[in-house]
């Protein structure tokens, strides 16, 4: 049997669909180039990637860890004994799988998992998708062989810049348009109607769902249907807006349908939301979220609102611009043409074959 069909790939990264979404793209470019690797991930089970992963057909490990708040609550007090409990979850299962390439993409879950990785002999390779590189990746840069970056600004923050890759943030490969009359037949919603998509991503936007709550009334009576991702932490409050023209979800499993549904979109300003946006040529208005480190969700955001190719909202203007600027743009074809073709001049390739080949490479050279 040749070492190839041995070859075993470890992921770590979640808490959010911005950690996780690169990563899964890269295991599926790997499972497509080499259909016999072994691939794992670890994560938490009550975290997104507890419910995707397992769906997208691979194996998962779930570890006890959670992140340290940053208000104080009785459950950070026990933040020490779930992270040396967690480190100790992730070395016996790193030393079990033997994996000969860990590849980390943010998140709490990923620091212990990947340095656990390195101790038991694989190489590791990190991605980073946001301008401004997270707490995680810099604690492991030095144990990587290569760092991933969606940004070439982000390389300044680096100590070994030869390490640092500007490949682009990964996307999945399933993610397609479909033909739109199909997708609103779908989504039982109106061909004569415009269609405005809220994504405030897995766990919900506090201030994008208390701002549309009080729009979204005279966005019907301005015939326009809406796709309300409202979060899980959020559905309860607002499901009773539920009506044939607003369609109110926790999470939506099919992004392709409602991309493919939608005219404009209106998100906070994640790297993956940044990535999708980008490769399909998604007009949008992005409200970056304020609470994020350094503020990075607000570049990630100015980058394309810079090329013309999404227009910038900040958070603490919502209530005053949001309601005009979906009416400007959203009747408006020749500026949704615009954010269309800038957006898709964005694109960077794909970058989740181009990172799956070089981590197929690192495991090839792996003689451990």
């Amino acid at each position: 049997m040749s070492k190839e069909i041995n070859i075993r790939f470890l992921f770590a990264g979640g808490g959010t669909g911005g950690h996780l979404f690169p990563a899964l793209a890269v295991a599926e470019s790997i499972r497509r180039l080499m259909p016999e690797a072994d691939i794992m991930f670890i994560g938490t089970k009550n975290k997104i990637e507890g419910r995707v992963v397992p769906k997208a057909g691979f194996k998962f490990k779930s570890v006890w860890i959670k992140g340290f708040s940053r208000k104080f609550t009785l459950e950070n007090l026990l933040f020490p004994v779930k992270l040396v409990y967690s480190v100790a979850q992730c070395l016996a299962i790193n030393f079990k799988f033997k994996p000969d390439v860990a590849i980390g993409s943010g998140g709490y879950v990923s620091g212990p998992a990947i340095w656990a990785a390195a101790k038991a002999g694989a190489k590791i390779l990190i991605l980073e998708q946001n301008s401004f590189p997270g707490k995680t990746t810099k604690m492991l840069e030095k144990y990587a062989e290569e760092v991933h970056v969606s940004y070439e600004d982000s390389k300044k923050y680096f100590t070994k810049k030869e390490k640092v890759f500007v490949t682009g943030n990964p996307v999945r490969e399933n993610l397609k348009l479909i033909e739109k009359k199909i997708a609103l037949s779908q989504l039982n919603l109106s061909n004569s109607k415009k269609v405005l998509l809220i994504l405030g991503g897995s766990l919900g936007a506090d201030s994008i769902n208390k701002s549309l709550s009080q729009i979204v009334n005279k966005l019907e009576e301005n015939n326009i249907q809406v796709i309300w991702q409202t979060g899980k932490n959020y559905i309860e409050e607002y499901k009773k807006y539920n009506s044939e023209n607003i369609k109110v979800n926790a999470f939506i499993e099919d992004m392709n349908l409602v991309y493919s549904a939608c005219d404009l979109l209106i998100s906070r300003a994640g790297a993956t939301t940044i990535a999708e946006i980008s490769e399909l040529g998604i007009p949008s208005i992005l409200i970056p979220s304020p609470n994020v480190a350094e503020n990075h969700q607000y570049y990630n955001a100015k980058s394309l609102s810079d090329k013309n190719a999404a227009v910038l909202i900040e958070d603490k203007n919502i209530d005053k611009e949001l309601f005009d600027c979906i009416l400007l743009l959203i009747n408006d074809e020749d500026k949704l043409r615009i954010l269309n073709e800038n957006a898709l001049k964005n694109r960077k390739g794909n970058s989740a074959e181009v990172i799956a080949k070089r981590a197929i490479e690192m495991a090839k050279r792996n003689d451990r």
